[in-house]
């Protein structure tokens, strides 16, 4: 490395023993950024055919406003995601607020009272425990007399098949499937387990209703879940198709008739696709999901890196440091509160948005312990920029996610490091082995 750039990461902090001892790590990793770019090249292309294929054109980034009637960006950004993630239909809007919120609109949209809710990989994230009503909230799907059930997983984290099969009865109408771990430490599925998953799903049940939550996990594979069975695919705009420049959003895509009724619940019935003015959102709109891929091989590099960097140094990762990737997520088992919040103000040091606020722990609504979250993000809660968060309970694990670019995402790692190192958690002895 050259000494201009030592001099700048100097100037951020990073002492010379802590970039040495990244450098050897990233050195060590050349060949597999490189399958990780290969991955990109093709969703970049796939993307950009679906932007061909859909007639894109300047027109689509005009402003609509009111009841929204006949907003061509919006309808030809719909066909665009249908057509990259190979479904029949799509509902891509700024109204749909969060991850949570698409996934609760999925849910109500396509269930009804008297119906059964089957995750088969265990408690899904703990933001759906309320909308589900396995803590109880207001106007949660058992309000509405919709049951629920989970199946637990296997101590390898994986299927409980015959458990599965048991669960599913005559009531059994929907089937989640979270794709990345949460606030777990099971391992994410990749896009070929859950469509086994599926395929065993649909054996014994063919008209039950499959969806994935597929949040951190698009554009990681060359393959989406909607490409191996599921009936819809559910994610934020502020994860990865957003490609860090969509300001807020969600999408559902899937069968067609499952989007309708997706369509009918955001809206009105009788109004559905017809009405949501874009309001002026759809050249970042279009613009995050074209560049989406490249940015998330960026994550995808960061996540890799942080789990060799800490894998070395003793830690407890998952994935571990030669697992195949399937989200943008790294848990890293730091084994105390202190570890936790250590590593979290050094990735918020690294931002290039309020790098100088000190995150805390704090009781965040939806989840059930005090949470600390770092985030110097120019998109609120942006989980495809760089990140990380955890609750600050056993096995006080942090969860690192995202960096628009691999140098951010490197530099966030290294500065995480360098904070536990100054903060006496990690020695700086162990930096030179």
């Amino acid at each position: 490395m050259n000494s201009e750039i030592s001099q700048i990461y100097k100037k951020l902090g990073i002492k010379q023993e802590t970039l040495e001892f990244g450098l050897r790590i990233e050195d060590e990793l050349s060949e597999r950024f490189k399958i990780f770019d290969e991955t990109a090249e093709y969703n970049q292309l796939k993307v950009l055919h679906a932007m061909q294929e859909n007639r894109v054109s300047e027109g689509c980034f005009q402003y609509a406003s009111g009841y929204g009637y006949n907003d061509m960006g919006r309808d030809t950004l719909e066909a665009v995601y249908a057509s990259a993630f190979h479904t029949e239909s799509a509902l891509v809007r700024p109204q749909i607020t969060c991850g949570t919120h698409a996934l609760a609109l999925a849910l109500a949209a396509n269930l009804r009272p008297g119906d059964e809710l089957l995750s088969p990989v265990g408690k899904p994230y703990d933001t759906l425990e309320e909308v589900i009503g396995i803590r109880p909230s207001k106007g949660s799907l058992a309000e509405y007399g919709i049951t629920y059930r989970q199946v637990e997983l296997l101590e390898d984290g994986y299927f409980d098949y015959p458990a599965i099969r048991e669960a599913i009865n005559e009531k059994t109408k929907l089937v989640t499937i979270q794709r990345s771990k949460g606030y777990q430490t099971r391992p994410s599925y990749s896009v070929e387990k859950i469509g086994e998953l599926i395929a065993f799903v649909k054996s014994i049940k063919p008209d039950v209703i499959c969806m994935v939550d597929n949040c951190y996990g698009e554009f990681v594979e060359t393959r989406e879940p909607s490409d191996v069975g599921a009936d819809m695919i559910v994610g934020s705009l502020i994860k990865n198709p957003g490609g860090g420049l969509a300001p807020i959003g969600g999408y559902i895509a899937g069968r067609e008739d499952l989007i309708e009724n997706c369509a009918y619940r955001l809206t009105s019935p009788g109004l559905g696709k017809e009405v949501g003015a874009s309001l002026g959102v759809m050249q970042s709109f279009y613009q995050g999901f074209f560049l989406a891929p490249t940015v998330v091989c960026s994550a995808v590099k960061g996540a890799v890196f942080a789990a060799n960097i800490y894998e070395k140094l003793g830690f407890g990762v998952i994935p571990d440091g030669n697992e195949s990737r399937h989200d943008i997520i790294q848990a890293v088992e730091l084994g105390t509160p202190e570890g936790v919040i250590a590593f979290c103000k050094g990735i918020q040091a690294a931002a290039p948005v309020d790098s100088y606020v000190t995150p805390e722990p704090w009781a965040m609504p939806g989840y059930d312990s005090d949470v600390i979250m770092a985030a110097g993000a120019f998109v609120q809660g942006s989980s495809i920029e760089l990140s990380a968060d955890g609750p600050i309970k056993p096995p006080y694990a942090v969860y690192f996610q995202g960096g628009l670019t691999w140098p951010h995402a490197k530099l966030g790692i290294l500065k995480s490091l360098q904070n536990l190192v100054d903060a006496g958690i990690v020695s700086a002895k162990s930096l030179e082995n």
